[in-house]
């Protein structure tokens, strides 16, 4: 059912251990630090670059930015959105965000960034600039 690339992907980012939610006290701080090194680790280890994430202090609200290069064009913005959210909750608590992220929204951006690119729905910044 997975191909051999998802499975070295997968297998290059830790599982998570801690089962922990917001209100866990000091249980989620512990899940915390785990999603903390999954997102290092993967991001470091197997020069895996591509987004930057980060967190308010309680660890409940996530942001950042994400890219994608496609014929010299970069863009992007993380949106976790339901589309993520199944693949997450089916594998709690071994997954963590840098699963969702990897598994996730890297293979939509594969997809849909060049799509969009071909229909002319996003354009490079100094292209539009120049025709302004």
């Amino acid at each position: 059912m997975v191909d051999e690339a998802t499975k070295k992907s997968l297998a290059q980012i830790p599982l998570l251990k801690t089962k922990a939610g917001p209100r866990d006290g000091e249980l989620w701080v512990g899940r915390l630090k785990e999603e903390y090194q999954s997102l290092i680790k993967n991001n470091k280890d197997s020069d895996n670059d591509w987004f930057r994430l980060e967190s308010n202090k309680e660890g409940t609200r996530w942001f950042g930015k994400c890219w994608y290069f496609h014929n010299l064009l970069k863009g992007g913005k993380i949106c976790l959105t339901d589309h993520f959210k199944p693949l997450w909750a089916r594998n709690v608590p071994k997954f963590g965000i840098a699963h969702a992220m990897s598994l996730g929204l890297g293979p939509w951006l594969a997809v849909e960034i060049p799509d969009l690119v071909d229909k002319g729905i996003i354009t490079h910044k100094a292209k539009e600039e120049a025709a302004a």
